[in-house]
């Protein structure tokens, strides 16, 4: 018989575990604040439910959170985690102290469909989509979990290809019943996938980063495979459609690579697709990986570029590097050693 966990579900879901026990209706959100609030690890530590009611919850249901089974740190204070989803699969996280501020990037799947060039999670393939309890346990079972400031989803895999079960996340984060968190406080990120896209902004309030790396569709085709699905064009077209000017963020990641999309010319491209926009631009140094013949531009390239969108109006900032000695920058995740190693 399949183990069953409570941690993971939404409210809805624990008021039907309830019932289906005939357990009273608010023994639901009694589960919820101890699973969610109190963080227990065990249905025995739910002390408001009888001893009886906890004897019963324990014939069907575990609460299902584990701990990171491995932990690489960094010189500059990132740490990479290794947590187990499913047999013989892992995913990485990352989390990222920076002075009165600490972020967590989170995955949403084992591996990725999207085999963007530049990035070491597509070369691995894809495995499985993660869990709402697997994408959830790698907040709820950091170790800083305590620390944690804001939660960005773009770890392994690509959100919107996992959606059901990363908005179920997003919903326990950001509920009063769950850790009752400001949507403010987190940040997906994606390539844009037509099916996904509208949906998630319409159910979520959540902050939205798009991966562009190329304002013209010729060469992000080159750099991203799903450009040929859902082109950055009919993306923009859509996002047009939304009001980005209040507290919601929406913001454009953009890698530079030499040669590729780093000259004035990209720039003024840059400019006149996103114009009229409410948005920034996030440059990122590319992080060299095995067999991809792209290359980073220094620094001061990166800073021309940066001034000349910031010049004509468009607010942009290069995105400090962090982890890349232990491999938990941007691009950098992989977890295809250990895949294939058990």
């Amino acid at each position: 018989m399949q183990e069953q966990y409570l941690f993971g579900m939404t409210l809805g879901e624990l008021q039907q575990v309830a019932s289906t026990l005939g357990l009273p209706k608010f023994a639901a959100k009694q589960m919820a604040s101890w699973l969610y609030q109190k963080r227990v690890t065990s249905i025995d530590q739910m002390t408001n439910l009888s001893l009886k009611q906890r004897d019963l919850l324990k014939q069907h249901y575990q609460v299902g959170t584990y701990p990171p089974v491995e932990a690489m740190r960094s010189v500059d204070g990132t740490v990479k985690y290794l947590y187990q989803a499913g047999d013989h699969r892992f995913v990485e996280s990352v989390f990222i102290p920076d002075e009165d501020r600490a972020t967590l990037c989170v995955s949403s799947q084992v591996g990725c469909k999207m085999n963007c060039k530049f990035c070491m999670t597509g070369k691995q393939g894809f495995s499985a989509h993660l869990t709402t309890r697997q994408i959830l346990n790698q907040i709820q079972s950091l170790p800083e979990f305590e620390r944690l400031t804001n939660v960005v989803m773009m770890g392994m895999g690509e959100p919107l290809d996992n959606l059901d079960q990363v908005l179920r996340a997003l919903e326990i984060i950001t509920a009063d019943y769950g850790y009752g968190w400001s949507p403010k406080r987190i940040t997906l990120s994606t390539v844009g996938l037509r099916k996904g896209l509208q949906r998630f902004i319409e159910e979520s309030d959540c902050h939205l980063a798009i991966s562009l790396h190329a304002p013209m569709p010729v060469i992000r085709r080159e750099l991203m495979p799903a450009e040929r699905a859902y082109s950055i064009t009919e993306m923009v077209d859509l996002l047009r459609n939304y009001d980005f000017s209040k507290q919601r963020r929406l913001s454009f990641e953009y890698i530079l690579f030499k040669g590729v999309n780093d000259s004035i010319a990209h720039a003024k491209e840059l400019l006149k697709l996103l114009r009229g926009i409410d948005c920034r631009i996030n440059l990122i140094r590319f992080h060299a990986i095995p067999n991809v013949d792209l290359q980073g531009v220094e620094m001061d390239q990166m800073i021309a570029f940066r001034d000349y969108l910031t010049q004509h109006g468009l607010f942009t900032t290069i995105r400090a590097s962090r982890g890349e000695d232990i491999f938990a920058a941007c691009g950098m995740l992989s977890t295809a050693k250990q895949n294939s190693e058990v």
